[in-house]
């Protein structure tokens, strides 16, 4: 079977395998406009990540996709759900926030955050400051899916199993007659 394929692309030329080729290019480019104009849209650098842990259950589970948006003057209030990251931080936190403060004078707002399963704030987290900066927020969890982000969890936790799916869905389209 397999070497009937490898006759099959012999067969096609050159020309079949760089029109191919010119196909998978264009799916991955079009992935990447489509997520920068969503990025663009949402006004947030990531607008949709993986929940990782379970700081946040019963509200938000691990393996949840959550949607983001970043207000572009509308200050965070408290209960709001966020995405923060701290610079020098390997990954973005998920958090509600539990305490703001305004600066009226140079219009800068002040956010402590807390996992709503956890026992105590998360200045611990913070690497020395008091409070996070709206800077910080990554964005405002506007909606989320349950589970779907589990298949992300599985490639990171299991990279052989990512290098393998990437290998048959670029194996399938280079592959593809049409």
């Amino acid at each position: 079977m397999f070497s009937e394929e490898i006759a099959t692309i012999r067969r096609l030329g050159v020309r079949h395998l760089l029109l191919q080729g010119l196909n998978f290019a264009m799916v991955l480019s079009t992935a990447l406009m489509m997520w920068k104009g969503l990025s663009i849209v949402t006004n947030t650098e990531s607008p949709i990540v993986v929940v990782l842990s379970e700081s946040m259950e019963p509200a938000i589970q691990r393996g949840d996709l959550l949607f983001l948006s970043m207000p572009r003057t509308a200050p965070l209030a408290l209960g709001d759900i966020t995405v923060y990251k701290i610079p020098g931080a390997a990954i973005p936190i998920v958090h509600r926030v539990i305490e703001t403060h305004d600066e009226k004078d140079s219009n800068e707002q002040w956010i402590l955050t807390k996992g709503d399963n956890n026992h105590a704030d998360d200045v611990g987290l913070y690497n020395g400051m008091r409070y996070l900066r709206r800077s910080h927020i990554v964005g405002k969890v506007q909606g989320y899916v349950p589970y779907v982000g589990y298949v992300t969890i599985l490639m990171n936790d299991y990279p052989k199993l990512k290098y393998a799916l990437l290998a048959v869905l670029g194996g399938g389209i280079l592959l593809q007659r049409e």
